[in-house]
């Protein structure tokens, strides 16, 4: 057994009732972490509802295997990404579900080991992939883009106001290969501009998402993930960073319409019809007392929607 005590997970209680989990049911954790949202789900869902748990992350299966061993077979735990969901679920044969859960913020398992190299406020290898097998690292982009590769990476996907000024001293410092030297450097080139967050914030997002190609696997899950439901299926995405969020809630809106046309044409052309209704138009966020109970929680925000 493992001796790591995780942390209560993310907007938990919000999660259960979103999903509303019933006896006889099928459900999708596609990110399932150390398995915190799972064991609810699969908890509410007793005697006999059964649920698929994907995760790219072997160290966070191994615990989410643990955690949810008094299920037994209600438990179906795959190494695999949420990208890939609607291919597991034809394994199964499962060909349509009750609801999906896409919790997708880094978890305190990988951000409290350092070795894993995603944190800047302790020394580790410049890593940062969520599964070991894939052959990009944090240091490879790190030393291996061009300046004007590095300071593109850190605006598009960090938001970096001074992507520039970052990457051209990231080039001049080449070689680095620990997180504490990036977190120094990118310090020294920020001036006071960040009060709230440390400064190498954006950076060290920027080259996460870059590495585990995270914005793209949302792309391609969220049409899976509705096509994947039953009518009446619930969905619920927790998103941690406006990249996501926004991804999330276009998608949503535009599946929630029966018409996508530009709004200056005379009339409908798309074809487009409704697949889905939006249960909260507004992201649903952590109290104040969650926050206070676990600070990584604050910037959460909890979109659901239900398959028509």
């Amino acid at each position: 057994m493992s001796d790591y005590v995780p942390h209560r997970p993310v907007l938990y209680n919000e999660i259960i009732h979103a999903l509303q989990p019933r006896e006889n049911g099928l459900y999708v954790d596609g990110t399932v972490g150390m398995g915190g949202h799972a064991f609810g789900i699969l908890k509410a869902s007793h005697p006999d509802g059964c649920l698929l748990g994907l995760d790219v992350d072997p160290q966070a299966l191994m615990l989410a295997r643990e955690r949810l061993a008094p299920f037994g077979k209600r438990a179906i735990l795959y190494q695999a990404s949420f990208a890939n969901l609607r291919e597991h679920l034809d394994n199964l044969e499962w060909g349509q579900v009750d609801g999906i859960l896409l919790d997708l913020g880094v978890s305190s398992l990988q951000l409290d080991r350092s070795e894993r190299g995603f944190s800047f406020q302790s020394d580790g290898p410049l890593d940062m992939r969520f599964d070991p097998t894939n052959p990009v690292q944090a240091a490879d982009l790190v030393n291996n883009l061009s300046e004007d590769e590095l300071a593109k990476l850190l605006f598009e996907y960090g938001e970096e106001r001074r992507s520039r000024q970052i990457a051209r001293a990231i080039v001049h410092a080449r070689p680095i290969y620990r997180t504490s030297e990036l977190a120094d450097i990118v310090a020294r080139n920020t001036d006071k501009l960040y009060r709230r967050i440390h400064p190498a914030t954006r950076t060290f997002q920027a080259l996460r998402i870059a590495v585990n190609k995270e914005l793209d696997n949302i792309k391609s899950a969220l049409p899976q993930t509705v096509d994947s439901l039953k009518p009446g299926g619930r969905l619920a995405v927790i998103a941690f960073h406006s990249l996501e969020d926004r991804i999330v809630k276009h998608f949503l809106r535009n599946e929630s319409k029966d018409c996508i046309c530009p709004p200056k044409l005379p009339q409908c052309n798309c074809g487009h019809i409704a697949k889905i209704k939006e249960i909260n138009r507004r992201p649903i966020r952590p109290s104040e007392t969650e926050v206070k109970q676990n600070p990584r929680s604050r910037s959460a925000c909890l979109r659901v929607a239900e398959k028509i």
